[in-house]
């Protein structure tokens, strides 16, 4: 693109099963860590943007929650999420992991996107795990399932034909003005940020032990004189047991989880931080309709 050419901006939504990679792609698209990648599969609960610029394009990736089959409040209300994303889009990709290809759970998304009249391009994710000619076959399987409008595949882990990808998205923002200043990569609010980062170091190091029933919560921000910020945050989990567990011996599990938080969010804020974790018991949190609005997933 050259100077004179006008200027686009956009909404692409990124939406696919739990675990297909939507995150780390999301990452390696907007060039910076964004949203929370964790083994543990549906770790991002809101809808996050970030934003990447191509030329005189700038595209708002919004991550959405892994679409899955909701048992609970909480996972009623990330489904949802994840559906609104798609619906207010300009562009919709569904990220697929290669390695399962078609299943259950893509072809349940498969069928909403056809009864919300909603098109999409396809992202083949993870194709560094896989041979030439197994991807052409979940290619030809994919497409002969859904009209998408193109197929690209990527890995978000390695970055290879993620460039295609950014700049075919480029191409489909309609004409106007940008909506964030060039060097911003999100509109995430600090406060948001830090507690994803420690929830993804809560659940790195706890991912077998404890379930989804513990979310983090940013409860105070205080800038100080020296250009340092002081963090107060809250693990709140459903029962004694779980906080146990997250406490650790000794308050070992706890520590090591609030050394590895501090130390991502000095390297994401550029400035010293000083972390402060509290673990609390809050039954039924997943169910409190004002705790999912707060969370974003109203």
């Amino acid at each position: 693109m050259t100077a004179t050419e006008a200027s686009r901006c956009g909404f692409c939504a990124v939406i696919g099963a739990p675990n297909a990679g939507k995150s780390t792609l999301v990452n390696r698209l907007a060039g910076s860590k964004v949203a929370i990648v964790s083994r543990k599969a549906q770790t991002t609960r809101a809808r996050l943007r970030a934003i990447v610029m191509e030329g005189r394009a700038q595209i708002i990736l919004v991550d959405t929650p892994g679409i899955f089959e909701p048992r609970r409040g909480l996972d009623r209300a990330m489904v949802e999420s994840a559906w609104g994303g798609a619906g207010e889009a300009d562009a919709v990709i569904l990220v697929v992991d290669g390695r399962t290809g078609l299943d259950e759970e893509v072809g349940r998304i498969l069928d909403g996107l056809r009864q919300a009249r909603i098109g999409a391009m396809l992202v083949i994710n993870k194709i560094d795990l896989l041979a030439r000619d197994r991807l052409l076959a979940i290619s030809e399987t994919l497409n002969g399932a859904f009209p998408f409008a193109a197929t690209f595949m990527v890995s978000a882990a390695t970055g290879s034909g993620t460039d295609d990808l950014r700049r075919a998205l480029a191409e489909r923002m309609p004409e106007g003005p940008w909506l964030y200043p060039e060097d911003q990569v999100t509109d995430v609010q600090l406060r948001f940020m830090a507690a994803e980062i420690t929830r993804e170091r809560l659940y790195d190091r706890l991912h077998e032990e404890l379930p989804y029933a513990s979310t983090v919560e940013t409860e105070g921000w205080e800038e100080r004189a020296d250009g340092s910020v002081k963090i107060d945050q809250v693990i709140y989990v459903e029962r004694d047991s779980q906080k146990m567990i997250v406490l650790g011996k000794g308050g070992q599990t706890i520590k090591l989880i609030g050394q590895q938080a501090r130390q991502e969010m000095e390297r994401q804020f550029e400035r010293r931080v000083h972390l402060f974790i509290f673990v609390k018991v809050r039954e039924n949190w997943t169910k409190d309709p004002e705790r999912l609005r707060m969370m974003g997933l109203d």
